[in-house]
Order: C-alpha cells, then sequence, then structure tokens
C-alpha cells in the first residue's frame, strides 16, 4: 500500500548539481530542466531575482545592488544557503501537480568530495523539501549514463569533466577501484583563455566572452582546418572597447597547461590499476564524458598521451543526470552504486 501511494503521490528526481549547469530528470518524463548554476540576488533585500538560464544573463551585467552568483565552486557547495534555495527552486520547478509526497532525490557529486561538503548537499537536498536524499559518485553516474557495463567483471575507465572537477575512475564490479579527482575543468579552460587575453593582447575579456571562444575554437590537438574568430574586450591601456582576431593554435597554447593536467590526471588513475584491469582497459578504451570532453580533439590527445583508444559518450553532457535515471528506474537493482545514506 505504501509503495502504491509513493508511486501515485510521489516523484523520484534525479539530479547532476554541477558546478557550471544543473540538470534534473524526472522519473517517468525525462531531463526537464538544464539550467546554468548561477542565482542572481538583491543585496539589500536578499530576495532572489532569478535563478538559472536568466541569472547567467545578468553575469557582468547588474546594477549595484543585484548580484548574480555560482553557489558551487570546484565541483562543491561554496555558499549553502544560496545552494539551497536554488535546490528549492529547481525541486519546485520539477514537482509534478498533485504529486503531494516529497520527492525521492538521487543527487550526483564529486568522488573527490568531503564528509562535510557531502553533509552540506544532504542538508540543502533536505531542506528543499525531499522524502529521502541518496548520493552517487558523479563518475559512476556518468559511467552508467554512458553506457558502460558497471556490475561486470571487466574494468572500464571513465573520464567525466565537468565545470569544477575533471573526475577519472576504474569501475569493476560495480564499485570505483581507483580514482583520481583534480580541480581543473571546464571553468580553468575559461580562465586560461581570460589570462591568455590579458597577457597577449592587454585586453580584458569576461566569462561569457572565454566560454564562446573556448568552444567556438578551442581545441587540445591540431585540427584539421584550423579555425579563427573575434574577441572582444576592453583595453586595459586605453580602457575602450577593443577587438582582435584570435586563432585556434593560440588558444590550444593558452590551454595546453589545464589540458595537460587532466592527461595528467588520467595517466596517474592508470598507473595504479592492476594488470588485468589494465588489460580490460585497453581492450575497452577511455571513455569520456562531462561539458569538458567536448573540447575539440580532447579525446585524440589522450588517446595520443596512454596509447589507449578514447571514445566520448554520445550524450556526454548528460552522462551523469542519465545515470541518475538508470539507478531511479532500477533502484533495488542498482543500490549497491549508491553513496551509504547520511542520517540526521
Amino acid at each position: 500500500m505504501l509503495n502504491w501511494l509513493y508511486n501515485r503521490f510521489s516523484c523520484d528526481i534525479g539530479i547532476d548539481l554541477g558546478t557550471a549547469n544543473t540538470l534534473v530528470f524526472l522519473k517517468g518524463v525525462g531531463v526537464i530542466i538544464r539550467e546554468p548554476s548561477v542565482v542572481a540576488i538583491d543585496k539589500d533585500s536578499g530576495r532572489i531575482v532569478a535563478v538559472g538560464d536568466e541569472a547567467k544573463k545578468m553575469i557582468g551585467r547588474t546594477p549595484a545592488n543585484i548580484i548574480a552568483i555560482r553557489p558551487l565552486k570546484d565541483g562543491v557547495i561554496a555558499d549553502f544557503d544560496t545552494t539551497q534555495r536554488m535546490l528549492e527552486y529547481f525541486i519546485r520547478k520539477a514537482r509534478v501537480p498533485g504529486r503531494f509526497i516529497p520527492p525521492r532525490l538521487v543527487i550526483g557529486i564529486p568522488s573527490g568530495i568531503t564528509e562535510v561538503e557531502r553533509r552540506a548537499v544532504y542538508e540543502a537536498a533536505k531542506n528543499a523539501g525531499a522524502r529521502e536524499v541518496y548520493h552517487i559518485e558523479e563518475p559512476m553516474a556518468a559511467a552508467i549514463g554512458s553506457g558502460l557495463q558497471v556490475d561486470d567483471a571487466f574494468g572500464s575507465i571513465i573520464v567525466d569533466i565537468g565545470g569544477g572537477t575533471t573526475e577519472v575512475a576504474v569501475i569493476s564490479l560495480g564499485g570505483i577501484v581507483n580514482s583520481v579527482s583534480i580541480r581543473i575543468a571546464g571553468d580553468e579552460f575559461d580562465e586560461s583563455i581570460v589570462n591568455f587575453a590579458k597577457l597577449k593582447y592587454n585586453l580584458l575579456i569576461g566569462e561569457r566572452t572565454s566560454e564562446r571562444i573556448k568552444i567556438e575554437i578551442g581545441s587540445a590537438y591540431p585540427l584539421k582546418e584550423e579555425l579563427s574568430t573575434l574577441m572582444q574586450g576592453r583595453d586595459l591601456v586605453t580602457g575602450l572597447p577593443k577587438t582582435v582576431r584570435i586563432t585556434s593554435p593560440e588558444i590550444r597554447e593558452a590551454l595546453a597547461g589545464r589540458v595537460n593536467s587532466v592527461v595528467k590526471a588520467v595517466k596517474d588513475a592508470l598507473e595504479v590499476t592492476s594488470p588485468e584491469l589494465s588489460a580490460d582497459v585497453f581492450e575497452r578504451g577511455i571513455m569520456l564524458a562531462g561539458g569538458g570532453s567536448l573540447l575539440k580533439n580532447l579525446d585524440k590527445r589522450i588517446a595520443q598521451a596512454t596509447g589507449i583508444p578514447t571514445f566520448i559518450a554520445e550524450h556526454p553532457l548528460d552522462a551523469v543526470v542519465n545515470g541518475t535515471e538508470r539507478v531511479l528506474e532500477d533502484i533495488e537493482h542498482l543500490r549497491h552504486v549508491l553513496m551509504t545514506p547520511i542520517r540526521r
């Protein structure tokens, strides 16, 4: 009877709570929210002005009394209160009318998260109205969402490159055998482009401009046809608006240090992997997921550095949230991949 009530009047929700973007899955419906993890707040009243897409549009363009902030930094909660309010917004937006029983949540979290940070995520979700809160490590969720057979007695390796963290994990028999987590990912790629513009062109650009440049012409390995684009910003010498044309080799050089850090994380994980699992990984290849995996030719760069075939997941941006979907749809069979519940 209780299960019937839950199925009839509740809703299960999967959340990829990312540094850059938050994705929300509603059981039986699919991914219903895909918005930036940004909140705009009125400093005078403390009122939330906007969340998600509308808040991101305000970055760098708000009046003095309104600030647009990212409450998560490097994959963990930097501002607990704002994260809680953001979660409340997304959960409320995902709730279905008539489903009055609070939802059950599965939330993807970085594998390198501390117990204090994990509890902060749990408390934020509970205070936002969740009935039950389960955590799943992001690389495990990404592996499941990418279609890897995590319960097999064979080794698989997943590299989940998000906005704030890069997670590398070797998985076998439903568990993470070893993992490496570094706080270098998409946001640091953007920061590298900002620094490059300052040093080479005395040009100050915003994070939206650097992100656009990264997407348009950024690469980790030489392209068949090199690209170029315009970069607009403020001249640090004259203080006036300025536009310069930049090329993909320039941006590749700017990104090289951060890309090398990602490659090193992959090699570090491989170096401590047993010979048997290493053989499996060589046979199956390396799977890339997360928004950062879309950096042009990153798969070729990793393959060149490791000598192992490297692939990009079919839907890399959705890998973690798709993993929470599969867990919610078969939670009894996949309960072993979830982290131990936190008790109040």
